[in-house]
């Protein structure tokens, strides 16, 4: 099982790449932790990278393409995998097919999960971050029992400025701009599964391993 992850920012990709790799027994491969995973090797590849990042830029996509291609050849890819967060724009996609032809590989589905930008606003504007522990509470879903205080340690709980309103519509204009051409890609190729996000953890993990059994029979 090869699956391409795709959501905007608050939708809950991450947790559910988790569990949908868990589910199927595969490796979910995040392109932040494989950059970061790179550069604290100080690999060739990692040095490149961080010279990049550390000047504010983006990692170039050949360079980037390299590192992915570097880490889906590893043993426990050979299973399956879950890319979360890569391809991000068209020239990706495509250096990641040629890359996928190459080694006779093919993506089984691209799962984008998708609400709406007010419930995205929401959502993300409610989340709270512990000042003491770092844990992470959503005002909407899990409110804490004392407000302002945080369940675990009793530390104050802090809004992050990447939560605050005007960083979210930013984000959120910056996704759709690029995500908009990649969907219409896989489209084409007749890979994306649509699910709806707006319903709790366990109900999405639900839609999605529905589609997932009737569109790859498994």
């Amino acid at each position: 099982m090869r699956l391409i992850f795709i959501g905007p920012p608050g939708v809950g990709k991450g947790t559910q790449a988790k569990l949908v790799k868990e589910y199927f027994g595969i490796v979910h491969l995040s392109t932040g932790d494989i950059l970061r995973e790179e550069i604290s090797q100080v690999s060739p590849l990692g040095i490149k990278a961080k010279s990049y990042i550390d000047k504010g830029h983006l990692v170039p996509d050949n360079e980037l393409l390299n590192i992915m291609s570097k880490r889906l050849n590893k043993e426990d890819a050979k299973k399956g995998y879950l890319l979360d967060g890569y391809p991000r724009t068209i020239p990706q996609a495509e250096g990641l097919d040629n890359f996928l032809d190459k080694m006779n590989h093919n993506i089984n589905a691209v799962v984008s999960i998708e609400l709406d930008d007010e419930s995205i606003i929401k959502r993300l504007s409610s989340r709270r971050s512990c000042e003491g522990c770092g844990n992470i509470t959503n005002l909407l879903f899990n409110p804490p029992k004392i407000e302002g205080t945080c369940d675990n340690c009793n530390g104050r709980l802090l809004q992050r400025s990447d939560d605050g309103k005007k960083v979210i519509i930013e984000r959120l204009v910056v996704y759709n701009k690029q995500t908009a051409p990649l969907l219409k890609y896989y489209y084409k190729k007749e890979l994306i599964m649509r699910i709806d996000g707006s319903g709790n953890i366990d109900n999405v993990l639900q839609l999605i391993l529905k589609a997932l059994r009737e569109l790859c029979c498994v």
